[in-house]
């Protein structure tokens, strides 16, 4: 039985889930204005504060903009990066000749802290595998990777080899359909707890990349945040008219 307290939760939920339905079928197409945010709430029965939080969620998810001053619109397909043309790091510089090594730092169960909670749509009282991971290439370690997987899909990933196997393959494996994912990257310095993991000292110039994963159902599954030498890595785009393509890169500074 939802309760009062959860009632506003289970409701701004559901209508996140109905909006991103309709988008999906084509009800509302990329670049399509949706109904204001008022008749949204009347024709939902909710408070303006219970629609925009499912708002918010399909936001976060990537599916609309929000454009002050002109309305809430669908995002054009480009925005929502595909795992088509978006690819893990060590792929990408595979296919630019660099050995890539992984090492495993760290895999256990453990409850999910509030911010990978609030991402995966759960309680914080609820347990994901968390997976900690370091990168090496061109002879230094150069990418720190945390990835927290849903309980839900995390059956038999203890066992699997990551050192030869990227998490999205172990997914596949276990029939796990993944559908997409949004990123974000953002500037930041180096800190002392993970400078112990990464050929550089405290303070030093990174990449910050949050990302999420989603199934085809729009369930978040995967919430990653790696950490990257600012003088190791760069981001390539191929821009055209319908579209944009975008990988990591080695740094062209490096020897």
């Amino acid at each position: 039985m939802v309760t009062g307290q959860d009632a506003p939760t289970a409701r701004y939920r559901t209508i996140a889930a109905d909006l991103a339905a309709k988008i999906r079928a084509g009800d509302y197409r990329p670049g399509e204005a949706l109904p204001s945010q008022r008749d949204l709430s009347a024709a939902y029965g909710v408070t303006l504060m219970t629609l925009r939080q499912a708002l918010r969620q399909l936001s976060d998810e990537g599916l609309i903009e929000q454009q002050p001053g002109r309305g809430t619109f669908v995002a054009p397909p480009h925005l929502a990066y595909r795992l088509g043309s978006l690819r893990s790091f060590a792929d990408d510089l595979r296919d630019q000749g660099h050995e890539v090594r992984t090492t495993v730092v760290g895999r256990a169960v453990r409850r999910l802290p509030a911010r990978i909670a609030g991402t995966l749509r759960t309680d914080t009282t609820d347990y994901g595998l968390r997976l900690e991971r370091v990168r090496a290439f061109a002879g230094r370690r150069a990418v720190h990777q945390v990835s927290w997987v849903r309980a839900s899909h995390a059956d038999g990933l203890r066992e699997v080899d990551f050192t030869a196997t990227s998490l999205y393959e172990a997914l596949a494996a276990r029939g796990v359909s993944v559908a997409r994912a949004t990123e974000t990257i953002r500037p930041g310095v180096l800190d002392a707890a993970l400078a112990t993991h990464l050929d550089a000292a405290p303070g030093a110039a990174v990449l910050i990349s949050d990302r999420t994963t989603y199934t085809l159902d729009g369930t978040a599954i995967v919430v990653d945040r790696a950490t990257i030498l600012g003088n190791m890595m760069q981001i390539n785009t191929d821009r055209a008219v319908r579209g944009l393509s975008l990988h990591w890169g080695a740094s062209r500074d490096l020897p």
